[in-house]
Parts: C-alpha cells; sequence; structure tokens
C-alpha cells in the first residue's frame, strides 16, 4: 500500500502542473518551458545522488530523458495551453491503457483482470468527460496530448525494463538532463532567448521545478522498481481528477452532468485497478510474480548496480 501511496504522489502532481503552467507560465515557450522546468530539476537532484551514467547508461539516459521528459514535457506544455486543464489531464490518463499493454508486450508482465476493468472503466469515463457539457476542443490540443501519452507510456515502461538496478532517485537525474539537453538547442533554434518571466511565472516554475518535477519523478520510478506496471498505470488516473479538481474551482472551467458521471468512472477505475494489491500477506508473493524480476547484478567502478 505504501508503495502506491508514493508513487500517487506523481500523478497528483503532474495533474496540477496543467493549471500552473496555463494559468501562470509565459504562452508559447513551450521549448523553454519545458527546460527550465526540467534542467533545474536534474541538477538538483544530480548533486543530491552525485552519480554519473556509466557504460551503456549514456544512450540509454538519452533515449529515456528523450521520451520521458524532453517530448513529453514539450507537448504537455503545448496540451497545458491549448485545452482546457479537466481535459488535458482526462485525456493524459489514457495511458493507463497503454502502460498496460506496452508492459505486457516488453516486459512480458500479463495484466491482471482487475488493471484491465480498471483502465477500461477509466477511459470510458474519459470519453464521457468529453461528450455533452464540455468545452470546445483544440484537435492540435487533443494531438499534442497522444503524443505525450504515447512518449511518456513507453518511456516508463522501458525505465522499468532497463533500470531495475538503478536507484529511483539516481534514475531521475539522469533522465530529467539527459532530456533537457536534447531540448535545449531547439529551444535557442527555434524560440530565441528564453522567456522573460515575472512574479507569477517565477512561483509557477519554482512549484513545477521542485514538486511536480524532481519529486514526482522520483516517486513515479520508485513506483515503476516497485510495482507492475499494469498496477501504476492505473494510479496515472489520479492525473485527471487533479486536473479536474483545480480546473473546476480554481479556473472555473465547465462542470456538468457528463464530466460527473465520468469523474466517477475514472475514479472508479482507479480503485478496481489496485485492488488485487491489497490482498492478504498470505497471498502477496502472488502478486510479485507480476513484477520485474530482480535480475543478478553487480557494481560497476560508480558504484552503481548494474544487470549482469
Amino acid at each position: 500500500m505504501r508503495w502506491i501511496l508514493l508513487t500517487a504522489i506523481a500523478p497528483v502532481a503532474w495533474g496540477s502542473t496543467y493549471y500552473v503552467t496555463r494559468q501562470v507560465l509565459p504562452p508559447d515557450a513551450a521549448l523553454w518551458g519545458g527546460v527550465i522546468r526540467c534542467l533545474p530539476a536534474g541538477l538538483l537532484v544530480l548533486l543530491i545522488v552525485r552519480r554519473l551514467p556509466r557504460g551503456s547508461w549514456w544512450w540509454r539516459s538519452f533515449v529515456l530523458g528523450t521520451l520521458t521528459v524532453g517530448g513529453l514535457n514539450v507537448l504537455v506544455y503545448i496540451v497545458a495551453q491549448r485545452l482546457p486543464t479537466s481535459l488535458a489531464a482526462t485525456l493524459m490518463s489514457t495511458s493507463a491503457a497503454a502502460m498496460l499493454l506496452l508492459s505486457w508486450l516488453i516486459l512480458r508482465q500479463r495484466p491482471r483482470a482487475a488493471a484491465i476493468v480498471g483502465a477500461v472503466i477509466g477511459i470510458v469515463g474519459v470519453v464521457v468527460m468529453m461528450g455533452p457539457g464540455a468545452e470546445p476542443v483544440d484537435p492540435w490540443g487533443v494531438a499534442a496530448s497522444i503524443g505525450a501519452m504515447l512518449s511518456s507510456s513507453l518511456g516508463f515502461v522501458l525505465t522499468a525494463k532497463w533500470g531495475a538496478a538503478v536507484p529511483p532517485v539516481t534514475m531521475t537525474a539522469w533522465q530529467l538532463i539527459a532530456g533537457s539537453l536534447v531540448v535545449l538547442p531547439f529551444a535557442l533554434v527555434v524560440e530565441g532567448a528564453p522567456p522573460a518571466l515575472d512574479a507569477p511565472a517565477l512561483a509557477g516554475f519554482a512549484y513545477v521545478i521542485l514538486i511536480a518535477t524532481a519529486l514526482a519523478y522520483a516517486a513515479w520510478f520508485a513506483g515503476l522498481r516497485r510495482l507492475p506496471g499494469s498496477v501504476v498505470g492505473v494510479v496515472g488516473l489520479l492525473n485527471p481528477v487533479t486536473g479536474v479538481v483545480l480546473g473546476v474551482f480554481l479556473a472555473g472551467e465547465a462542470f456538468g452532468l457528463a464530466q460527473v458521471v465520468g469523474l466517477l468512472l475514472v475514479l472508479g477505475g482507479v480503485v478496481i485497478g489496485i485492488l488485487r494489491p491489497l490482498v492478504p500477506r498470505h497471498r502477496r508473493s502472488e502478486l510479485r510474480t507480476d513484477a520485474v524480476p530482480a535480475p543478478h547484478s553487480r557494481r560497476n567502478s560508480a558504484g552503481v548496480e548494474e544487470m549482469s
């Protein structure tokens, strides 16, 4: 249970970034927005872990960083500027189904029936929330949301496959820095100088750097290391719940009967999807058969355990 609660920090924090980005961060600065958010967070975490990649982890860090940090956060910035907070967060929740499928294909983690049912119910809730009473939908925002969802889901599953022997906080530093370095030259060429930041923007970036990036990624990677990908994906459905609450109560976004029903379905999907792990102690060993197997490992010269 404690690993589920720890993992839940990430989708709740990420769900809040849509509101922060839409309300206080500079518009039309998606590339710089991703760099400003992720590079300081990565450097801060690196100062804590004081451990650089070795060997194959150099290219792995850049592949994973591009998927889970660079591409993801640039697309999320676009999504947050083009879609209402509640809808943006809800669309991203379809990653539950993507992670379930990719975990099955890549990690050979056969999804439990509860996780499948939870993901399906959650996606139905997404569809319902986009129905009657919803605000007009920007198709480019929807396309960016789908791209962000696919990029992050693939990156997180590959993180679980490759990174079983790397501490979650170390993995956080490597991916945040690598992903930011990939985006940085594009930001310079496409958007020019960094945007000017007023006091609200500075406060907004401080929040997304410390809470919604450094802390959230560390919590998420810890969950990926301890829980099956299908369960982590369903926990991610808490993302739209946070986005909806902030969008409705702070931004005054539309929230009719369809949105209420949809939100309840998403919440129901979360509950159903995580019910299976919450079983008596004598049956917990069954759950570990789906988790990423702990490989035999050895320590390299940097002190990082690597799979043998």
